[in-house]
């Protein structure tokens, strides 16, 4: 004979209901409210390369602060990104001073900032995963929109985030140190592997 309690029935329902609530928000964590990004510059490395007739010159820039906030519903992002362009370093002591002086002007022009206002795509907490942010890249005193496509891995309320760009120096105003000796490149290929930790953003 079955035996049913009708009582049991609604019960039931509401608790496997109420369990599957939760297991959606304890594994979206993201989607539940606007969160925010704090970059670690200690752990934030921006390195570069310019290409010439002789070798490729590499370098090293340092972050000062970052912050990147977003509404993971509509992609809407604010915040700002801050490198310290004085800080730029090739290893030679004699390049460098050109490098300040003649190209990037850092005694002017001390920062480079990014400044976010889209972000395409979504982070998973449970995978890799690729996003697009759009944004305004100021350096050397002018503006220019640019679009970094970022792979971010994500654990705990640490991530991790990779992205390659190639800034036109030259296109942007600044001097090109080649000579009759020396020929460089007008392009810079730069490189971030930056680390920053989640937090909703009404907590800052």
């Amino acid at each position: 004979m079955n035996r049913q309690h009708p009582a049991e029935t609604p019960v039931r329902k509401s608790s496997l209901l109420a369990a599957l609530i939760l297991a959606f928000v304890l594994n979206s964590p993201l989607l539940a409210q606007d969160v925010a990004i704090e970059l670690d510059p200690a752990q934030t490395h921006i390195e570069f390369a310019l290409t010439g007739t002789v070798h490729t010159t590499h370098g090293t820039f340092k972050l000062k602060r970052g912050t990147i906030r977003f509404d993971p519903g509509t992609g809407k992002a604010s915040g700002l990104v801050v490198v310290d362009v004085t800080s730029g370093d090739t290893g030679s002591g004699a390049r460098d001073k050109k490098m300040h002086k003649d190209v990037l002007q850092s005694e002017k022009y001390p920062e480079a900032t990014f400044t976010p206002a889209q972000i395409k795509g979504s982070i998973d907490p449970r995978a890799d995963s690729q996003v697009a942010v759009s944004g305004i890249f100021n350096l050397h005193g002018s503006d220019h929109e640019l679009t970094l496509t970022f792979r971010v891995h994500h654990e705990g309320d640490q991530l991790k985030a990779g992205t390659q760009f190639v800034v036109p120096y030259q296109d942007w105003g600044m001097k090109n140190p080649s000579n009759f000796l020396l020929h460089v490149g007008d392009k810079v290929d730069v490189d971030v592997q930056a680390v920053g930790h989640l937090a909703s953003a009404g907590q800052h």
